[in-house]
């Protein structure tokens, strides 16, 4: 489980702010919060590299709007040398949506291609009870492809720390696996495009706050097949992430620092690529070794 479905709606505090103090308050304002976490992200997993040529996916959410401003940001000041281009794809959209996207990256200068595709349609009939998990494939595909296209060697997309640990957590209690979201990773059918997550540091809280402050209204739910609805698990987690932080403030950290910290000796079992490897095999192996 791997996929966000959680639609929240972002209330604006501040009036629109000019384009000019919204780039300044990421390196002045949230240096410590955003740009620093995204720079440190970038450097620890080596996301952004010489002659990189990154596809950066823009949803027209919160995530992605900042990720586009903290990619236009790193070209203009990074020694390290690579291209940037901006993708969204339209996947049925209604009007006030696109429109909304459209007017959002206008004013915040991220020169944006749209590619159009009938994705709700087709996830909304094949995969009718929860086309929620049929729809991510597809767009995930679609926009893979499309950086294809546009010779990229990677794509990136704004996913950011809390649905790292969200996703620890809905895999350990509701899918009998400890797995989490990686850095980066190299499609299956794609394997000369890797996806990188850049914002993999930044939590959700400071997202918002900057989203908030800058005045930007950005697309809560663009769905048009299950815009009601909400994923209950994830909800249920963050939930329950929530309410642990109130008796251990650094819990999320916690949740996080384990998928570092895996003791391959103290497991009953574990999966490398295609191979599995149980109890037994594990504590042969070990004492083969003494």
């Amino acid at each position: 489980m791997d996929i966000r479905e959680v639609c929240e709606r972002i209330v604006v505090t501040e009036p629109l702010q000019s384009l000019q103090h919204i780039e300044r308050s990421i390196i002045k304002s949230y240096r410590k919060e955003i740009w620093a976490k995204f720079i440190k992200a970038v450097k620890d997993y080596k996301l952004v590299e010489e002659g990189d040529k990154v596809a950066v996916g823009i949803s027209g959410g919160k995530d992605s709007l900042l990720l586009a401003k903290l990619f236009q940001e790193l070209h203009r000041h990074s020694i390290v040398k690579f291209d940037v281009v901006y993708l969204a794809m339209d996947p049925g959209f209604n009007p006030v949506n696109l429109e909304l996207l459209e007017t959002n990256c206008r004013y915040l200068n991220i020169p944006l291609e749209i590619r159009k595709s009938n994705v709700f349609a087709v996830a909304g009939k094949i995969a009718s009870d929860n086309p929620c998990y049929m729809c991510a494939r597809m767009r995930r595909g679609f926009l893979y492809n499309a950086a294809q296209e546009m010779g990229c060697n990677k794509l990136a997309l704004g996913h950011h720390f809390d649905d790292v640990i969200e996703t620890t957590m809905l895999n350990v209690l509701y899918g009998g696996q400890f797995k989490t979201m990686v850095p980066k990773i190299t499609a299956d059918n794609f394997d000369d495009i890797e996806l990188i997550r850049p914002m993999f540091y930044i939590k959700e809280h400071d997202i918002i706050r900057f989203t908030q402050s800058s005045g930007i209204q950005s697309m809560n739910c663009g769905c048009t097949v299950v815009a009601s609805r909400t994923s209950s698990k994830r909800r249920e987690i963050k939930n329950l992430i929530a309410d642990l932080r109130k008796v251990h403030p650094e819990v999320d950290q916690s949740i996080f620092k384990a998928a570092e910290n895996v003791n391959l000796n103290a497991v009953l079992g574990y999966q490398y690529e295609d191979n599995k490897y149980d109890f037994n095999e594990i504590y042969e192996e070990r004492n083969k070794e003494k």
